[in-house]
């Protein structure tokens, strides 16, 4: 009969080579740890096809805006003006420009081809210090007459500017804006009492000078 001694130490030499065994086959199988790209994902990237929002259009004067305008090169010709019912506005050395119609920028370049070589630097900076305008309310509505704003407006709030219609016989069906455009006079019909009705939500905005006229209604004798 073999000594047991020797048999538990030849269980343990098995033993012993079947547990490196084991360790070598799980280590050659195990997966290796992928490296960590440097590529940062971007936070809410853009669509494929989608666009960029539109920037806002350049702010366009008109008659009654009252303009700042800076010579650095020159600061004895720096000047407030208000532009005139005319467009125009008045400066020295060069009389009048046009300014109605112009963004800022478009005057500002307008401003130095008018002074040239008057100035040393060709730098003028034109700032809009404040806009109002003039529209003008008719027909039957309780006050009649000019209606300053230094905001857009829309032809149903210049009304209620004008204290209002008269509703014993304003055509709120029928409400005139008469324009005059590019040399000559348009004419648009607007429905406010679809508007006032809570049928139509956009409105009618306004230009300088424009003229709204309630009609009355047509009445049987």
């Amino acid at each position: 009969m073999p000594n047991s001694k020797f048999v538990s130490l030849k269980l343990l030499s098995l033993a012993a080579s079947v547990l490196a065994v084991l360790v070598l086959v799980g280590s050659g199988c195990s997966t290796p740890t992928p490296e960590f790209s440097n590529v940062v994902a971007e936070k809410n990237p853009p669509k494929p096809g989608e666009k960029s929002p539109p920037k806002p259009e350049a702010l366009v004067l008109h008659e009654g805006d009252t303009l700042r305008f800076t010579f650095p090169g020159a600061p004895t010709l720096n000047a407030v003006q208000q532009i005139r019912r005319d467009g125009r506005v008045a400066l020295p050395l060069v009389g009048e420009l046009q300014a109605a119609g112009l963004t800022t920028a478009e005057l500002e370049k307008e401003l130095i081809k008018a002074f040239g070589p008057q100035l040393q630097t060709k730098e003028v900076t034109v700032t809009l210090e404040s806009s109002a305008y003039a529209v003008y309310v008719t027909g039957a509505v309780l006050r009649p007459g000019k209606i300053m704003s230094d905001r857009p407006l829309t032809a149903l709030e210049a009304i209620m500017e004008a204290g209002g219609f008269d509703y014993t016989k304003a055509n709120l069906k029928a409400v005139k804006v008469i324009r005059k455009e590019d040399g000559r006079t348009r004419n648009f019909t607007l429905n406010l009492k679809n508007v006032l009705d809570g049928k139509e939500s956009e409105q009618f905005t306004l230009k300088p000078s424009d003229i709204i006229y309630v009609q009355e209604r047509f009445k049987w004798f």
